[in-house]
């Protein structure tokens, strides 16, 4: 079993304006771009990080805004929801913004004791606000959001599978703890990391199949200290037949992925060196930062790269 597994580090989604999307997490959901940088794999697009006043590992959202990609459907294989959570008593604060503001779907319910409002992004995104205990967090003061209501980071996540077994199975061996059910949703969570701590696994069996597009996670990113626990990490995946990636330097984080059971894509993503290694703190998120090998093509990806200014 790995036990060193610090909760969520990241969530990787993806979108259809990328100007839309900066709009929507900086001015609606107050986080702070942390990072804007481009796709290692396809430079003409953005790859944009929004979280807390560093990007703490455990609260950044992170997007591909692939102009005009056609719009994802929701089911079964994918994080179906992303949790963002929010100091108690602060969702009637959020439930008047973003009905203000015309933000679709909103719903308040109750799971596992916890209260939780659910809405949906800009391209059909499924997100949910959850009242939390802030564990020693800070939402990003930069905004319009007061503290007392700001998002703290995540939550966790919800994962809708045809079946849970697998990946409950590998959960486990993550060195999750499988907690709580009510109705098809079972909580998993591990102890002694960050607080973005929880994995629910939805299970519909006679759903449909999801497809990816715009709205879908891509990926989901779970936090480990450094390279070397990261490699303890891959060899233990490997040993148990998982077909893991090598290491991949990703400016702010070394990451390595694999598919789970249930067709989700993990990722394992190192804390450190983090998205102060290129930007003054006070400064982040603000110019663009390319890769080293794409440095000599700047020119080129500015000219490329739609505005985003609001």
């Amino acid at each position: 079993m790995i036990k060193t597994i610090k909760g969520l580090h990241h969530v990787t989604s993806m979108a259809a304006n990328a100007k839309v999307n900066n709009q929507f997490f900086t001015e609606t959901m107050g986080l702070r771009r942390v990072k804007k940088t481009v796709n290692f794999d396809a430079p003409e697009i953005y790859h944009l990080y929004y979280g807390d006043e560093i990007g703490t590992p455990g609260s950044v959202m992170t997007y591909f805004p692939f102009q005009q990609i056609l719009k994802g459907k929701r089911g079964n294989g994918e994080v179906g929801i992303t949790e963002f959570a929010v100091p108690e008593n602060a969702l009637g604060f959020w439930k008047e913004r973003l009905a203000t503001q015309g933000v679709p779907g909103l719903e308040q319910s109750n799971f596992l004791g916890e209260t939780r409002l659910e809405f949906d992004g800009p391209d059909g995104d499924s997100f949910a606000l959850v009242e939390s205990d802030q564990r020693g967090r800070a939402p990003w003061a930069g905004g319009d959001i007061p503290e007392e209501a700001g998002i703290l980071g995540f939550r966790g996540a919800r994962l809708r599978l045809r079946d849970t077994s697998a990946t409950g199975e590998l959960l486990t061996f993550m060195g999750y703890q499988k907690g709580e059910t009510s109705g098809n949703v079972t909580r998993y969570l591990v102890e002694g990391g960050n607080a973005a701590d929880s994995i629910d696994l939805e299970e519909m069996p006679q759903g449909a199949a999801a497809q990816e597009g715009a709205g879908s996670v891509h990926h989901i990113a779970f936090a480990v200290d450094d390279r070397a626990t990261q490699d303890e990490v891959r060899k233990a995946l490997l040993d148990t037949g998982y077909q893991v990636t090598p290491v991949i330097d990703r400016d702010y984080f070394y990451a390595i992925y694999f598919r789970t059971p249930g067709g989700v894509l993990f990722e394992i993503a190192t804390n450190e060196p983090g998205f102060d290694r290129d930007e003054d703190p006070a400064h982040l998120g603000e110019s663009l930062k390319l890769p080293a090998r794409y440095e000599p093509y700047r020119t080129q990806i500015e000219q490329s790269l739609p505005d985003i200014a609001a």
